[in-house]
């Protein structure tokens, strides 16, 4: 297993990988090199190609080492506390934290974060890129665009869409639907930037 990315997010990272029993071959980062956890971290060379994940937190950065790295296998990480329920289906690239339940007919797009302890109920659907908070709370069938952050502790009632790129803030609760590209505090959530 090979990692890019070797910060506070990465860390976690480590810690799934080591609890499920899958060693750790390399990890990259742009800043290397250094040490991270007790393993060495390397720039990447471009020479190795297979069982990839992105370990940075910030959407639109792993999007772009995503395209920089357009010819590896990308595989996913799944902590074992996670309750998943089987019909669920999980993209390359995704990694489920601890505590995280996630419930039928779900589909998690690819690369995306679930955050610690982020419950996700029956029936929502998360595009590419998605990083949901540790805490929050999807009720069924919500719907979340492409590179959106959910922030800690929010809240999105049922039947809700979210648009791309946006940013829900911590705590925020989301009782309407929200469009591409805005960010959006407070309950009710209300935009303050477009």
């Amino acid at each position: 297993m090979k990692l890019y990315g070797a910060s506070g997010h990465g860390k976690v990272i480590i810690r799934i990988l080591e609890d499920i029993g899958l060693p750790i071959s390399k990890i990259y980062d742009d800043r290397a090199p250094f040490k991270i956890l007790g393993y060495e971290v390397s720039q990447y060379d471009g020479h190795e190609n297979d069982n990839f994940i992105i370990s940075v937190g910030n959407n639109k950065t792993r999007r772009h080492i995503v395209k920089k790295l357009n010819n590896v296998y990308f595989t996913k990480a799944i902590h074992p506390s996670a309750i998943i329920d089987k019909t669920v289906q999980i993209g390359e690239g995704t990694v489920i934290m601890p505590g995280v339940v996630i419930n039928v007919d779900t589909i998690i797009g690819r690369h995306c974060i679930v955050n610690t302890t982020a419950s996700i109920d029956h029936e929502c659907q998360l595009d590419d890129f998605v990083h949901i908070s540790p805490n929050a709370t999807l009720c069924g069938q919500v719907q979340v665009g492409e590179g959106t952050h959910i922030g800690a502790g929010a809240v999105i009632i049922p039947g809700i869409k979210i648009g791309k790129w946006a940013i829900i803030g911590a705590g925020a609760v989301i009782i309407k639907d929200i469009p591409d590209g805005v960010t959006v505090v407070g309950n009710p959530g209300r935009i303050i930037k477009k």
